[in-house]
């Protein structure tokens, strides 16, 4: 009895963790992007740990009971119970379907929508190039250019139109929940939020060569007064 408490007790230890690991190493979100897919993240993290639970349990009393069996019989069909699962089955690929569909098709996390509101004033449009070995983002309608650093407003919807000079790339911001492919001759738009003033790290996520390591670049997220002043100061820079 004691070996089967510590068996339940230590899946259940298990679970827990998992369950609030997440949430503790959070301390919130860097944009609207991360927010929707480490919310899906937890959302399929609270069904998974009771199923775990649940078949483990079964199955580690299943051997305990039967560890001394030296005659097992054959199993036989149990209708009832084979229904049983396959409905609990589709029930739990139904609302993890569901879920993960409500968040995929998200605006925001939609790696296929090239359209977003186009009416809105406020969205900030920004080309992102990749080049052997480094980042160019070319911001449209402020001629502004820059390298290195992509700056963008806090709480403003922003559209990055990524592309390549060469061959493939990807731009990845995991801080942020953002990651594109940079392809030559083809433009891939992925729209974020950004929800917290900070530095964040752009990584290049494709190997595209020898200098592959070092193609590092920064996003900073300012307030809109910094921004503003920050294109004007680029403006006059240029002049």
């Amino acid at each position: 009895m004691s070996s089967k408490r510590t068996a339940l007790a230590t899946l259940l230890g298990l679970g827990a963790l998992a369950l609030f690991a997440d949430p503790v190493l959070a301390q919130g979100y860097d944009s609207t992007t991360e927010e929707l897919i480490r919310s899906l993240n937890n959302q399929l993290l609270y069904m998974a740990i009771p199923i775990t639970v649940l078949v483990e349990g079964i199955l580690i009393y299943t051997v305990w009971k039967y560890r001394n069996n030296d005659e097992p019989k054959p199993t036989k069909e149990n209708r009832r119970l084979e229904i049983s699962w396959t409905i609990a089955t589709a029930i739990v690929l139904l609302v993890v379907g569901y879920a993960s569909y409500g968040v995929m098709a998200n605006e925001y996390v939609s790696t296929s929508q090239t359209e977003f509101d186009t009416q809105n004033e406020d969205v900030v449009d920004v080309e992102v190039v990749g080049v052997k070995y480094l980042w160019e983002f070319n911001y449209e309608g402020e001629n502004v250019s820059n390298q290195g650093t992509l700056v963008i407003p806090n709480d403003t919807d922003v559209r990055l139109h990524v592309t390549s000079e060469d061959w493939i790339h990807a731009l990845h911001v995991p801080e942020m929940g953002l990651k594109q492919d940079a392809m030559p001759g083809q433009t891939n738009t992925i729209v974020t939020h950004p929800t917290d003033e900070d530095n964040y790290t752009l990584y290049c996520a494709e190997y595209c060569g020898v200098g592959h390591s070092e193609m590092l670049g920064e996003v900073e997220v300012v307030s809109q007064e910094e921004y503003d002043e920050w294109l004007d100061d680029q403006r006059n820079g240029s002049d």
